[in-house]
């Protein structure tokens, strides 16, 4: 488990998104996963669920007492992002500002590198 130089951002709305999530399930034990699977109308799309395990390789990054969570083939394509939180027009959600992804698709959940 990598825990030094973390080369992606998780940001206080999002860690503060999660706890409040995390209490409401009454279950402080469960991560924010953030994944990357091949899919979505640009060749990659983003993932988010909650765990309760920590994996052998996976980084980890923790902010306001939660722990994000990402595994070691979905952290290459997320260096240098920011896992974020947003409420607006467009609804709830977390998402990533990816500074790698050279397209992305309108709702912002599918990119490509």
């Amino acid at each position: 488990m990598n825990k030094t130089n973390i080369p992606l951002t998780f940001s206080d709305a999002a860690a503060i998104r999660v706890k409040t999530l995390l209490l409401e399930e009454e279950n402080l034990a469960l991560k924010l996963r953030v994944y990357i699977t091949g899919g979505g109308c640009s060749g990659f799309q983003y993932g988010f669920t909650f765990d309760k395990n920590i994996n052998d390789g996976d980084t980890t990054i923790e902010n306001q007492g939660v722990t994000l969570v990402i595994d070691p083939m979905s952290l290459q394509y997320l260096i240098g992002g920011v896992v974020d939180y947003t409420e607006g027009l467009k609804g709830s959600y977390f998402f990533v500002d990816n500074p790698n992804a050279v397209t992305t698709c309108g709702c912002g959940s599918s990119f490509s590198i």
